[in-house]
């Protein structure tokens, strides 16, 4: 990778020196070398820059598997409640279930949006009436959700994680209803915690491999 590279010849270098050398501009290359922190093969130190990691082999291999990976291999139970639901029943939901976020459905039961833990206790702090609250009106709606689908890519997943730093991806199939409308059917889920573990098993078995 022209990262890996060319932060190995001249580190420490700065994210603004790496886009230079790529002719992009910053935030495009923010999730590539998120990626490559998380899995070892960079670090990086606040007003220093990035070096090479702990890990000395080539990520080719590694962002090649993650490529031919698809979100359905990794993707997790959808955790979902409805729009009608209250703001206690979220609570609860996520007491039970211990996730970062609660997908959240409509009638039809597509996609409607989203409600975190911290959107829970913003309209719960000092407000009496929170617990009654219908979890709609707490929700992040659905026009501002970023989705995957199935078939996508982990390696595409995990970009869309850091680039809209978001703690959970709704795994998503569209179909179209009886009345001809799109339904956005939550069929998994996605987190940062998902491809943590991806990252280190695969990191692990190709460190096993090369042990052998």
């Amino acid at each position: 990778m022209d990262i890996f590279e060319f932060v190995k010849k001249q580190s420490p270098v700065t994210s603004d020196q790496i886009a230079d050398f790529l002719t992009v501009n910053r935030a495009t290359i923010r999730s590539d070398l998120a990626i490559l922190v998380m899995i070892g093969y960079l670090d990086a130190k606040p007003k220093v820059g990035y070096f090479p990691g702990t890990s000395i082999r080539s990520p080719k291999m590694e962002l090649s598997t993650l490529e031919n990976m698809k979100v359905r291999d990794v993707q997790g139970v959808p955790i979902v409640i409805s729009m009608n639901a209250t703001v206690q029943d979220a609570v609860i939901l996520f007491f039970l279930e211990n996730v970062e976020s609660l997908i959240v459905t409509d009638q039809r039961g597509s996609l409607a949006g989203m409600v975190s833990r911290k959107d829970l206790l913003k309209v719960t702090l000092g407000n009496q009436s929170a617990p009654t609250m219908p979890v709609s009106l707490v929700m992040t709606r659905q026009p501002k959700i970023v989705t995957v689908s199935p078939e996508e890519s982990v390696l595409s997943a995990a970009k869309k994680l850091m680039q809209h730093e978001v703690g959970v991806l709704p795994v998503v199939h569209i179909t179209t209803g009886a009345d001809g409308l799109e339904i956005i059917e939550p069929v998994g889920g996605v987190s940062k915690t998902t491809m943590t573990q991806v990252l280190l098993n695969l990191v692990t078995e190709t460190v096993a491999k090369d042990d052998m």
